[in-house]
């Protein structure tokens, strides 16, 4: 266990008495789909936790936050920022950067806000697809103050009944704001 690992496992389980359940495999290239997503807590609770378990993940995060010198620290977590405002193809660049790597870990938070919306971005999706890789679903439930990676799919292409599948194994967890989280289903 690396240094690393011992300081995230010190502050996720003792200090801040989180825990962590594991039950899929570790991948050597994924999409990880997260949530939910109400709170910008949400990304150092899901790094502490990551490292906890002793794996790895990269995250898309809004350019925006990408300044001096908070863009250096994001950058050195695993940190892609993402321009919102432009029309890039960053799913095509994403999936490139999959099959040219030994292995690729990225976490995405589907519903693109820490509002609530019904109306879940599908770019983590159509990466996973692309890449013919597995989506991790890892919830976040800041009630129950665990998270978990319980559920992985192999996207079928049938995009409105994964999404079906996936956006109901979140419909229980609790999110830091729970008003702010929405399935739409």
């Amino acid at each position: 266990m690396s240094l690393g690992q011992k300081i995230a496992r010190f502050i996720y389980l003792k200090v801040l008495g989180w825990k962590a359940e594991v039950s899929v495999p570790d991948f050597k290239k994924v999409i990880i789909c997260a949530a939910p997503h109400t709170s910008n807590l949400d990304l150092f609770i899901g790094k502490l936790f990551i490292n906890t378990v002793g794996r790895k993940s990269g995250f898309l995060m809004k350019k925006e936050w990408f300044f001096f010198p908070l863009g250096i620290i994001f950058r050195w977590m695993g940190g892609i920022p993402v321009h919102r405002n432009k029309r890039t193809s960053l799913v095509e660049q994403l999936i490139e950067r999959i099959n040219s790597s030994e292995e690729f870990h990225l976490a995405i938070t589907p519903e693109g806000t820490r509002s609530a919306n019904p109306n879940w971005k599908k770019g983590f999706y159509h990466i996973a697809y692309g890449a013919k890789i597995p989506i991790v679903l890892i919830g976040i439930d800041y009630e129950k103050k665990c998270v978990t990676a319980g559920k992985f799919l192999y996207p079928s292409g049938d995009i409105e009944r994964d999404m079906i599948e996936i956006k109901n194994y979140f419909k229980d967890f609790k999110g830091k704001y729970p008003e702010n989280f929405s399935t739409g289903l």
